[in-house]
């Protein structure tokens, strides 16, 4: 049988990066899933990671260390399915590797998903937009960065980690400016930019002018480092600080460069662009995750014609029966056609 550590080499660098072609952050997540299972393991059965075979990788230790991850480790549902998605992943590569772990995939395959409520959906109000660039700072080595950031993400709806490797190259600022952007899938889309956006981006370039090539990133830090996603969530979480934002329950939102998203996909929605418009601004692979957002719009709708309802004493003041019903002269023209 194949030995464990060449079948996940070749499970991530070839597999994984080169035939699926994912991102990095999704190797990565991946990367954890296997690697918290693979100590689970090695912790059952007493040995070194070094010294795991293949044949001890099995069904019933995916389950029980799927109830590890909830019970032992505090992870929630959608966690606890996204490393079941990533082993289902794994056993289904080894399986087509090595024929002896088929039965073990096939039964891995069958490990039901639990269901989970659907996250909410938090988006700015435009007037929430407008109050958050108007107190931005306008002072500091990072004021111009900051708010050519915050107006990027919501022009684009750009997902965090599309930003994070923004290069020069993918912009094109000239008449008609737009951006290139390389999402999920490795697959690119274009975005055009507003004029405001593409004139804070000449000005936040201008100031590296000397030090700029095309494959330079876009956003860096004062040290002209990379800003990674975390970064930009740092940011993201100080700029926006002084919006209170509350969930149905009561509770805070922290608000994210993904809320930056859903608040582009509203904002469209109800500006009246079409909705294939609004998939591929966003980038999304299927209509249907776009289609949430009109759902979202319809409840938000009904919620107001509830608000505005007239109340009941209103209501009763107009007549049960339509007015030409007791209009005499125009029942008997009614009558004589």
């Amino acid at each position: 049988m194949t030995t464990l550590g060449p079948l996940i080499y070749s499970f991530f660098e070839d597999y994984l990066k080169v035939q699926k072609g994912l991102s990095p952050a999704t190797v990565k997540s991946y990367r954890d899933a296997l690697l918290l299972y693979l100590h689970f393991v090695a912790e059952d059965t007493k040995h070194r990671i070094s010294r795991l075979l293949l044949a001890e990788l099995t069904h019933d230790r995916v389950t029980r260390f799927l109830k590890h991850l909830e019970d032992s480790r505090g992870n929630g549902v959608s966690t606890r399915n996204q490393r079941l998605a990533a082993l289902r992943t794994f056993f289904e590569y080894a399986s087509s590797r090595v024929p002896e772990i088929l039965i073990e995939s096939e039964r891995v395959a069958t490990i039901p998903v639990k269901r989970t409520a659907p996250p909410e959906t938090h988006f700015l109000e435009r007037d929430d937009i407008k109050a958050l660039f108007a107190n931005l700072p306008v002072k500091g080595h990072e004021a111009l960065r900051n708010r050519v950031l915050l107006l990027f993400l919501y022009n684009t709806g750009a997902r965090v980690q599309e930003v994070a490797d923004l290069h020069v190259e993918n912009l094109d600022l000239g008449q008609q400016p737009r951006v290139r952007l390389h999402g999920k899938g490795d697959k690119w889309r274009l975005c055009p930019l507003w004029e405001e956006t593409a004139s804070l981006l000449r000005s936040l370039l201008a100031e590296r002018q000397s030090e700029l090539s095309p494959d330079s990133l876009v956003f860096v830090s004062q040290k002209r480092r990379a800003m990674t996603r975390f970064g930009i969530y740092k940011v993201v979480r100080r700029l926006t600080g002084q919006l209170l934002k509350t969930k149905t329950n009561g509770e805070a939102i922290l608000i994210s460069p993904h809320t930056f998203r859903h608040t582009t996909a509203m904002h469209l929605l109800e500006s009246g662009v079409e909705m294939n418009v609004i998939r591929s601004w966003l980038g999304h692979a299927s209509l249907g995750t776009t289609n949430r957002y009109a759902e979202i719009s319809i409840r938000m709708k009904e919620k107001a014609l509830q608000a505005c309802e007239p109340p009941v004493s209103v209501s009763a003041t107009y007549p049960r029966k339509p007015v030409w019903r007791n209009d005499q002269s125009l029942l008997n023209w009614l009558e004589n056609l």
